[in-house]
């Protein structure tokens, strides 16, 4: 796979080591304990993380935009403030075991802020998709990458094409993914044997392996990427036998949950034959 000449890119090559939320299968998902897992223990490449917007106007780790599904707390991150946020255990439902244990419940586990993140990491990658269409978060989101000196090495984006484009607008020098209209138009363009159009906003490629039945990453598909001078990372696989088979077609990065069995991958396929 050509490489991209944006400079996010600089160094890298196929297949990028990508955690998922941390490693959301390994430790309680978007919080600096999954992080540092990854980026110490397997040595990944890049963090993929989501953003929200407090109540205060702080930007937030989280997936989800309640907070019932992974902390003790409940309603809405945008009706509390950062300081509110991180008094609540991050970790309280994280179980490896299907809640027979919760190793990390009342062990300090919080919600990090995207500043607290870009920090404790400084100048590793990072994907991240700012999730909720609220007027003006693009500027603010802005404005933590440029203040943490982290704009280029963050791939950054939205699945919804109106943020997107805003993004897209408010940082056009930053490396930038496809919004969900847009993959799918470059997507179905390909698979109906045609040419997709080339969007000079977006360089990266994330989307799923399969959409339903149908696997998505064929042959024409990854020529296509090659001929436009894209990058395509696949979400999210945690099955060895798929991820050694994306290695081997050449992708450009695999997103997956179980971070160590990435790393056992990608090792097995380095060593000399």
């Amino acid at each position: 796979m050509p490489h991209p000449r944006h400079p996010y890119f600089r160094g890298l090559s196929p297949t990028l080591h990508i955690s998922h939320r941390g490693g959301s299968l390994l430790a309680p998902e978007n919080t600096l304990p999954a992080f540092r897992m990854a980026v110490e223990r397997y040595h990944t490449q890049v963090l993929e993380t989501d953003v929200h917007l407090t109540r205060d106007g702080e930007l937030v780790v989280s997936h989800d935009s309640t907070l019932e599904r992974c902390t003790d707390g409940v309603g809405a991150i945008s009706d509390h403030t950062l300081a509110e946020l991180q008094r609540l255990d991050a970790g309280y439902f994280f179980t490896p075991d299907g809640g027979r244990t919760f190793p990390f419940r009342g062990q300090g586990v919080r919600m990090p802020s995207l500043r607290e993140v870009l920090r404790a990491f400084p100048g590793l990658r990072f994907n991240i998709e700012v999730k909720p269409d609220v007027p003006g978060i693009e500027d603010a989101f802005f404005q933590v990458l440029r203040e943490e000196g982290a704009l280029e090495h963050a791939c950054v984006g939205s699945e919804l094409d109106e943020v997107g484009e805003r993004l897209a607008r408010v940082m056009p020098d930053a490396c930038h993914f496809y919004p969900r209209d847009a993959l799918a138009t470059f997507v179905l363009s390909v698979r109906a044997g045609g040419q997709p159009p080339d969007d000079p906003r977006y360089t990266v490629l994330d989307m799923p392996l399969h959409f339903g039945d149908v696997r998505l990453v064929d042959e024409d598909l990854l020529r296509a990427v090659d001929a436009h001078g894209r990058w395509l990372n696949v979400w999210t696989v945690d099955d060895p036998r798929e991820m050694r088979r994306l290695v081997a077609e050449g992708v450009g990065g695999v997103m997956t949950d179980r971070p160590d069995l990435l790393r056992q991958v990608l090792d097995e396929h380095q060593k000399p034959r």
